[in-house]
């Protein structure tokens, strides 16, 4: 009976202009708070109705054009009252007029299917008008090489990565440009993110602030930056830099923790309890430090490079892809020492690219998964070794003693986690 009434396909219908008017409120409820704007809660909803409505008939009659007149027309009917204020104020209302245009498109997106796109835009839309102060005040506050390394991380993520073809070539399937690439788009991100980060922080921020941050950068850069600070510096000065420093080699860990369960979840099972038992460790070790000195301390923000830059990029993708390659290499010719050796070479340099090489000669099948937990933690101890080396080469000699302490904590949390798992036959 109800369908005598009230057909099926009206129903799908009228759940459409459901949507879109849901659609035109949430970004209308936003815009009304502003009195200076000539469009609000109604005409936004009416906007989104006007959309899907338009899309219905042009659908109907099977021409575009219909679409395109109803775009144009919205837009003549929204600058039109803007036009007697356009040389009286700062702002001509085209972020509104924008929003509006925007809200017609998203009406004509639930049209088409696309409802759960449309909802999603509409809460990006009000969230880029709600927080306009902020917005400005990052801009504001955004120098030109902090700019420069968005644009480049664009084009690393953007124009490069769609471009690579996603196929294995040379011996062991070594070589696959995509998801090299998507490997140095994935570090230039995290990176990218501490950077600005760090960035904003100031150099006043604390210790705790540099070390979170520093440890997103590059927790090498981090120890070596500090080190060469340490020069004539007080011992109060000094404990400062063992805590950004410890920290930052924490921070590390759980960076490359969060890098394994995004690329293999599979193995972040496996792994995190070693590295939870070295971030245990070196965070009584952290306690310890930060109670030397109560009272945050002034330090100077670590002059990290762009990690976006790139020759960065490019280095690491070409290390990646041979730090791959030798693992493969070796793992064919020696088994499994000959990647525990790759291990520990490349973790002298950089833990990402063993760690992510490890996770792709697995994900091809070549190796087990307690062979590549246990080459990752060798390049986790090969890194933390390498850090205290340049501590110890460039740094003073109480710095050198305090920061012992911490890498050995840590090397001896994850050694210890790695044997009592290995003696549990957790793999």
């Amino acid at each position: 009976m109800d369908e005598l009434f009230f057909p099926e396909h009206e129903r799908i219908y009228l759940f459409k202009f459901i949507t879109s008017l849901t659609v035109g409120l949430f970004i209308g409820l936003e815009r009304e708070r502003h009195p200076a704007t000539k469009a609000g809660l109604r005409t936004f909803a009416l906007v989104a109705i006007f959309g899907t409505l338009i899309a219905m008939l042009s659908d109907k009659i099977q021409t575009p054009w219909l679409l395109i007149s109803g775009l144009l027309l919205t837009g003549t009917m929204i600058i039109w009252p803007y036009q007697d204020r356009r040389s009286k104020q700062k702002d001509p209302g085209t972020t509104t007029i924008t929003a509006l245009l925007i809200c017609y498109g998203l009406g004509a997106l639930v049209w088409y299917e696309e409802s759960s796109l449309a909802a999603m835009l509409a809460i990006i839309t009000t969230i880029l008008l709600y927080f306009k102060t902020e917005l400005q005040g990052i801009s504001q506050n955004l120098s030109r090489k902090d700019l420069i390394s968005i644009l480049q991380f664009a084009v690393l993520s953007f124009i490069i990565l769609p471009i690579l073809p996603d196929q294995d070539y040379g011996p062991f399937g070594a070589f696959n440009p995509y998801q090299i690439w998507l490997m140095v788009v994935l570090i230039s991100g995290v990176s990218l993110a501490g950077y600005i980060a760090l960035r904003f922080a100031g150099q006043r921020q604390g210790a705790i602030l540099l070390g979170i941050l520093g440890g997103l950068v590059s927790s090498t850069a981090t120890s070596l930056t500090f080190a060469r600070q340490t020069s004539g510096k007080s011992a109060e000065l000094t404990n400062v830099f063992v805590f950004v420093i410890l920290l930052a080699d924490l921070v590390s860990l759980i960076r490359l923790a969060l890098i394994v369960v995004v690329i293999s979840p599979a193995i972040f099972s496996y792994l995190v309890p070693i590295l939870g038992g070295g971030l245990v460790l070196g965070l009584i070790i952290s306690v310890f430090r930060w109670s030397e000195f109560r009272q945050q301390q002034t330090a100077l923000m670590p002059d990290t490079k762009n990690p976006a830059e790139l020759l960065t990029a490019i280095s690491f993708g070409v290390l990646y892809a041979g730090v791959l390659f030798l693992s493969g290499w070796l793992a064919d010719i020696a088994g499994s020492s000959g990647l525990y050796v790759a291990s520990v070479i490349s973790g002298l340099v950089k833990v990402d690219a063993i760690a992510l090489s490890s996770l792709r000669l697995h994900e091809l099948g070549r190796i087990e998964v307690v062979e590549t937990v246990i080459a990752i933690t060798l390049g986790v101890i090969a890194n933390l070794v390498f850090k205290w080396g340049l501590i110890f080469s460039t740094g003073n000699t109480l710095l050198a003693k305090r920061c012992f302490l911490g890498t050995f904590a840590i090397t001896t949390g994850l050694v210890g986690t790695l044997v009592l798992a290995s003696h549990w036959r957790y793999f």
